[in-house]
């Protein structure tokens, strides 16, 4: 019996695989995009930087931790937008982490 489900789960997760694989993606030529990546490999370098300075059990570091993880998702989709907000929020977030 677990063979079976442990089978099942591993097709579903090939199977969903490859139909994102499957998928082109959005676009990444225009300027928002561009926004949304350098300011999503920014602000992961400040909360790496802010992690190592002994802040990540901060309230405002998780608070970023957490839009980063959502602005990254927000690329995926090609929702530049709301990328770059969700980025410029955590940036406020890390700024905040430590004072």
């Amino acid at each position: 019996m677990r063979f079976n489900r442990s089978r099942a789960k591993c097709s579903a997760i090939v199977g969903l695989a490859g139909l994102l694989a499957a998928c082109p993606g959005p676009p990444k030529n225009s300027e928002a995009a561009d926004q949304c990546d350098n300011g999503l490999k920014i602000a992961y370098d400040e909360l790496d930087y802010a992690q190592a300075k002994g802040f990540s059990g901060t309230v405002d570091w998780t608070k970023a931790a957490s839009l980063l993880s959502a602005a990254s998702i927000q690329k995926e989709f090609g929702k530049y937008p709301n990328c770059i907000d969700k980025v410029q929020r955590a940036r406020y977030y890390i700024e905040e982490s430590q004072k």
